[in-house]
């Protein structure tokens, strides 16, 4: 590998025969063919992504896929949350089928959230399952949403709703491509990293605190905060794949943040997902608070460092007119967490002391967002 890859740190998804490794660090994007290529030698690729980072990007992903003797095509897509959408998915099923790719071969999901959610789940319905690899280009995807086997898109009646757990073959995270990323996309990402700190790391809570700056100016802590963060997931998805148990901790703060995202129907130009999961985590605190779950000293300081961070931490910072609290119930009652009708939420006893609460009254929800929404 070049010198700029030197900086590559490897994780490992272990999932008996479906595990998978994901490589992070700087330069990477250069290396995806080599990578790639000796993951799975003959395959043809069709890479989707957007067309907003094929602009930044794209060439240099050909150029390595090229370099590799990869033969490949391209599927884009437009930018943005909108496009996790069953139109968008038929789009993208039709567009592989045209490309005559057969189950040997591979779909490359090259971009944000959306992409490798949209990509993936393409991926797992096509010929019945198609293999893929995630190359995410936000600090959300590589943190978040590229690992795990999370696929799926969006419906009128809540995010996320329509999908498959479908895993990766690999996972090919650049940090490098991190600085074409706008600040509020950076800062979107974050929030996903502070997540794992506040689901049962402290300790990484309190570096996150201490290296803020070093991770905001892509420094040597980025490729750090991300590798821990995989390593984070990796190990909660190595416990509970398919999201029986444990790995419901790692929604923490998307009960709220997926409500307040279906309010404003995925318009990213209002609201877009680390920004509500950013609002949710602190919703999350205070409402532990209220159930004298967590004492306020910890909820100050989830919202003190969220506001450090340049992200949102109220409703009334997302700029449009939000529904009542009774519409963002409704949502709410959509969640996939739902179970049996009974409401269930990702809630605190302290700083890294998140838990599964399991049947939490309606009635104390809908007060409690009532209160929020009038302050």
């Amino acid at each position: 590998m070049n010198t700029s890859s030197q900086l590559c740190k490897l994780i490992n998804v272990d999932l008996g025969e479906r595990s998978y490794d994901i490589h992070i660090g700087r330069g990477l994007l250069q290396e995806a063919g080599k990578l790639i290529s000796n993951l799975a030698p003959k395959a043809r690729c069709v890479v989707v992504s957007d067309e907003s980072v094929l602009k930044a990007h794209g060439e240099t992903l050909g150029e390595s896929l090229t370099q590799a003797g990869i033969e490949f095509s391209t599927l884009a897509v437009p930018a943005g949350e909108k496009s996790k959408s069953m139109e968008m998915l038929n789009s993208v099923v039709e567009g592989l089928l045209d490309a005559k790719m057969e189950r040997g071969d591979l779909v490359i999901a090259f971009g944000g959230g959306v992409v490798g959610d949209l990509a993936g789940f393409a991926a797992a319905v096509t010929r019945r399952g198609m293999d893929f690899i995630q190359i995410p280009t936000s600090l959300l995807a590589q943190v978040d949403s590229s690992v795990g086997g999370k696929t799926g898109i969006n419906s009128p009646h809540g995010k996320n709703l329509i999908g498959a757990f479908h895993q990766p073959l690999m996972v090919i995270a650049d940090t490098d491509v991190l600085k074409t990323l706008s600040d509020r996309e950076f800062k979107a990402g974050y929030a996903e990293i502070a997540k794992y700190g506040l689901i049962n790391r402290p300790d990484f809570f309190d570096w996150l605190e201490k290296n803020r700056d070093g991770i905001f100016s892509n420094g040597a802590a980025l490729i750090e905060a991300v590798a821990t963060s995989c390593q984070c997931k990796a190990d909660v998805v190595k416990e509970d794949e398919k999201e029986n148990g444990i790995r419901a901790l790692l929604n923490l703060g998307h009960t709220f943040g997926h409500a307040l995202e279906g309010a404003t129907q995925y318009d990213s130009a209002r609201l877009v997902h680390g920004e509500g999961v950013a609002i949710g985590m602190v919703l999350a605190h205070q409402f532990s608070n209220r159930m004298n779950l967590c004492d306020m000293d910890t909820v100050n300081r989830v919202e003190a460092h969220l506001k450090a961070c340049g992200l949102p931490t109220h409703p009334n910072e997302i700029p449009c007119q939000l529904p009542p609290a009774e519409k963002l119930l409704d949502f709410i009652a959509q969640d996939k967490k739902v179970s049996r009708g009974k409401l269930n939420f990702i809630l605190t006893k302290g700083l890294g002391q998140s838990y599964i609460a399991n049947d939490v009254p309606s009635s104390e929800v809908l007060s409690f967002l009532k209160e929020t929404l009038e302050t």
